[in-house]
């Protein structure tokens, strides 16, 4: 076995002195070539040697051999026609194996808690369940917010602004199957709000935004907001609700709440592989 050099601990880290916190070795090359292939993701089309190395903030002569390495391991292609190179198989089939691996609510429960902070109110994560929309995490401020709203709470599809965003960009047959369902189990009988102008106007108008917004909705005194979460292939995963007192709470799609919101609903939805323009936003 070859002796570690002296002043390198075995795990690998670096310390800066007695009681400095470990810092961890990294390998520089391997650092310089990820910006080759993070080019390539950004870009997500073929690109030519010099345009790669550029946007890589090198020279090609220095570009070049990385992605000869990176062809070898099936990192990335090729064209025998163009000399262009893009991502290769391997990369394919890593990014599906790390989607594969990603929990939309585990990836949006830090968000959620960190929005709560920062806003100081009370911040719910909802999912599509088999009886709709449904409340699975719910972040509270120092000072609770007395609503009526737990975890496990089933909510409307169209009396909610939760329930309005699922509808927004949810499918047309489940929407309306749920719709009719809820009425059934409501009301009694069936419903044809869903073609009502104004519920499709309501809709379109959260499309538009990016976001549902409730004054004083569904419960008086009591404001909300709501963004979506998409998934890799665009469709929607969650939705993020950030809920207020009336007085204290300014419920402006345009407003520093709702840019919060946006913020934070839009770094989940990354982490889940979303890019914009992919599908539903």
């Amino acid at each position: 076995m070859v002796p570690l050099a002296a002043g390198v601990p075995a795990d690998g880290a670096e310390a800066d002195g007695p009681g400095s916190p470990k810092r961890q070795r990294r390998i520089q090359s391997i650092d310089v070539g990820m910006r080759v292939l993070q080019a390539l993701t950004e870009q997500r089309r073929p690109l030519p040697l010099k345009a790669l190395a550029q946007l890589a903030g090198m020279p090609p002569g220095k570009a070049h051999p990385y992605l000869v390495s990176f062809m070898a391991a099936g990192m990335v292609k090729q064209s025998p026609l163009t000399g262009h190179y893009e991502l290769g198989p391997m990369a394919l089939q890593m990014g599906l194996a790390a989607l594969q691996q990603l929990d939309p609510l585990t990836e949006a429960s830090q968000e959620a808690a960190l929005l709560a902070a920062r806003a100081d109110l009370s911040v719910a994560l909802a999912v599509w369940g088999h009886l709709g929309p449904t409340v699975v995490r719910l972040d509270e401020p120092r000072y609770p917010l007395h609503v009526n709203l737990r975890v496990g709470a089933v909510m409307s599809l169209f009396n909610t602004i939760t329930g309005r965003v699922f509808a927004a960009y949810l499918p047309e047959k489940m929407v309306r199957t749920m719709l009719e369902d809820e009425h059934r189990r409501v009301v009694g009988g069936g419903s044809a709000s869903f073609d009502a102008p104004e519920v499709q106007q309501l809709l379109a108008d959260i499309r538009a935004t990016g976001m549902g917004r409730g004054v004083s909705m569904p419960q008086p005194g009591v404001n909300t907001l709501c963004a979506p979460v998409f998934d890799a292939g665009g469709q929607l995963a969650l939705v993020m609700t950030m809920i207020g007192p009336q007085g204290i709470f300014d419920a402006d799609v345009h407003g520093p709440a709702a840019a919060l919101l946006r913020e934070h609903a839009g770094n989940v939805s990354r982490r889940l592989g979303y890019q914009v323009g992919a599908g539903s936003a």
